[in-house]
């Protein structure tokens, strides 16, 4: 069981910042209240306790735009968000989207449809690379993950697939499989047949030892396994990773001139970092390269509601007629897809992609800047409004230092900051892309002085 008092587990690396952290008790003891303190306890008490929820870490009471406010009314600037803020918290044209919708046609039965669910799917594919035009709407990217796995199966007559270790498409059984986590893969098995995994593509990570030039050598190993399986279904991965790790310019090429040599399908999971994050509106167009099947999700429904969807191949449209790929009770719920058609509406009227570009730029002259001054930032990152610092011991040794990283993430926390520290030392920076430039700019003012209070005065 992953608690303080089993401190080994502790070390297991995961998309998300763990809630065993020995630091996150003390930060509790200095800014919580009496109040606060009684609801996390009854949280405590009836909800099951699993890594990276409960226990939790504070009580809300509020969000707006690109922050949120705890219980005891303190402001934090929400560089986290779980990537479904694309359009901000609480944005009033999805509110009244939902509240309107509410009035008219609150639920829509399997078997049914309704405008706003046909409207939301011909946006989407409208706004799709390529032949991507055949949707199916889903109540979370995990199912989302699920019905592509299983339309992979139907297309292909195979069942095997190819992810990528350390990558993360969800939570359950299936999603696991795919995944490479081990906060969520140890101990659970047997998990899918068939789930191979390989290397991510991150240079300085790579265990190919490409050194300072990459030679693509991991695309080169993932064509590999493909050529020994021989029968592999799909390539499963994230066009670009939400920890943040940034594949090189020619990579997807690679890869997917390698799944049409070997009949194997491309299916791209932007669940956390579609609609707009990267400064384009789908990740995989900086790498112009269409996949057979996108998944998105989280921000689709405004912030505010769960809403996930699979975009796929057109000739792809009755290749599972009849079968059951994902008949979820809220499949088209027009609740649901009147927010996504409220989230498509504001991305397009604020430019909200091309705003996340020139914020990203911001940013990235700005954390180049505390790189310069801050020895234990050993690489910094970003595409759009997806940034991430990597924290190290040193830059001569780059070994990561996850509990300065942890350390640091607190501190922040107690200046009005929050953000998530992911794969042990990467503190990652997911603002809303409604953030203005002032608000920004606080957000990296905060980390600056977060970083100078905790990290050791260079030598």
């Amino acid at each position: 069981m992953l608690t303080p008092e089993n401190p080994s587990l502790a070390p297991l690396q995961s998309e998300g910042d763990l809630n065993v952290s020995p630091h996150r008790a003390g930060w509790a003891e200095t800014h919580l209240d009496d109040a606060t303190r009684r609801a996390l306890e009854e949280d405590s008490r009836w909800f099951i306790h699993q890594s990276l929820s409960t226990p939790c870490l504070n009580v809300l009471h509020g969000c707006q735009g690109a922050s949120l406010e705890d219980a005891q009314g303190r402001q934090l600037l929400d560089f986290h968000g779980n990537n479904v803020h694309q359009v901000g918290f609480g944005h009033s044209r999805v509110i009244e989207a939902i509240t309107r919708q509410l009035r008219e046609l609150s639920f829509c039965p399997r078997r049914y449809t309704n405008l706003p669910a046909i409207q939301l799917a011909k946006r989407l594919a409208q706004l799709a690379p390529g032949n991507l035009n055949r949707v199916l709407f889903a109540p979370g990217g995990t199912t989302a993950i699920g019905m592509a796995l299983k339309l992979a199966r139907v297309v292909t007559g195979r069942f095997k697939t190819i992810s990528w270790w350390d990558s993360f498409h969800g939570a359950s059984l299936d999603a696991v499989s795919v995944g490479g986590e081990s906060i969520f893969r140890s101990h659970i098995g047997p998990l899918l047949p068939g789930a191979e995994h390989v290397p991510p593509p991150e240079p300085r990570r790579c265990p190919f030892r490409c050194g300072s030039t990459c030679n693509l050598a991991c695309a080169d190993y993932l064509e590999y396994v493909l050529d020994k399986e021989q029968d592999v279904a799909a390539v499963i991965a994230e066009p670009v990773r939400c920890t943040p790790a940034i594949p090189p310019r020619d990579y997807w090429k690679q890869i997917r001139a390698a799944c049409d040599r070997h009949g194997t399908l491309l299916i791209f999971d932007e669940i956390p970092l579609g609609l707009g994050r990267t400064g384009r509106t789908f990740a995989c167009e900086h790498y112009e390269v269409v996949p057979d099947m996108l998944v998105i999700g989280k921000g689709l429904g405004g912030g505010i509601l769960p809403l996930a969807a699979l975009i796929a191949r057109d000739d792809f449209a009755t290749a599972a007629a009849e079968r059951a790929l994902g008949h979820y009770t809220h499949e088209k719920n027009p609740v649901l897809c009147a927010a996504g058609l409220a989230t498509l509406d504001i991305l397009e009227s604020e430019n909200l992609p091309a705003r996340a570009q020139s914020l990203g730029a911001i940013a990235l002259r700005r954390l180049a800047e505390l790189a310069d001054r801050h020895p234990c930032i050993g690489d910094i990152r970003g595409l759009g409004l997806l940034l991430g610092l990597e924290i190290v011991r040193d830059r001569q040794s780059m070994k990561p230092d996850s509990d300065l990283a942890e350390r640091i993430m607190y501190d922040a926390l107690r200046r009005g900051l929050n953000f998530k520290v992911t794969m042990g030392n990467r503190i990652t920076l997911t603002p809303a892309l409604t953030i203005t430039e002032a608000e920004l700019l606080r957000g990296l003012d905060l980390l600056d002085q977060s970083l100078s209070a905790t990290a050791p005065e260079p030598a």
